[in-house]
């Protein structure tokens, strides 16, 4: 059993490590198509979905909604669900990037700079990306909006990953790995 978790922890050291990086490489790829998209198709894409949800909501509260009730709905929940969806995906980015980094050891404080700074950055170039797309325009706002996401994917990140070493991963470390790479909670997650 103790060569077993070696092999292990080997295997997951030197093949896993190089490819934890694709699932951001990924969300990029599909951040960059969301953006883009023309604003006539993003429009439709959102009015769409919001769409679906009121329908859904409507369906799950038991409203008997009529056409003209959801289309009204739905035009004023399109901007808040436009604005979740930015949240979303820099949310999904910021989990992406910071549990690569977490593997690669940057932990605590340099975690959420470096993590957040690369997150913020490519919001920034994200909205620049925009402003020649037909139909979209750059915003400020978005791009705070887009950090906010970035943030709570980063620190939901740090606390699966604190948990999980201190649980799941636990047996695959030695006994003078616990004892010496063991930080204070305050140290390893804040």
């Amino acid at each position: 059993m103790k060569y077993f978790l070696l092999f292990l922890k080997k295997l997951l050291r030197y093949l896993l490590k190089p490819l934890s990086f694709l699932p951001a490489l990924l969300m990029m790829y599909l951040i960059f198509n969301f953006s883009a998209q023309s604003g006539d198709v993003s429009g439709q894409l959102s009015g769409s979905v919001t769409t679906e949800l009121v329908e859904l909501c409507g369906d799950l509260l038991d409203r008997d909604w009529s056409a003209q009730q959801v289309l009204h709905y739905a035009g004023l929940l399109e901007h808040y669900v436009r604005k979740a969806a930015h949240v979303t995906e820099y949310f999904l980015l910021a989990v992406t990037v910071a549990f690569p980094l977490w593997v690669y050891r940057l932990r605590g404080w340099r975690l959420v700079l470096c993590a957040g700074l690369f997150c913020m950055g490519f919001a920034g170039l994200d909205e620049w990306h925009q402003s020649f797309v037909p139909g979209r325009s750059p915003a400020l706002r978005d791009v705070f909006i887009d950090t906010a996401g970035s943030l709570a994917g980063i620190y939901a990140t740090r606390l699966v990953c604190w948990i999980g070493r201190r649980t799941l991963f636990r047996p695959l470390s030695s006994e003078t790995d616990r004892q010496t790479h063991a930080p204070s909670f305050t140290r390893s997650f804040l």
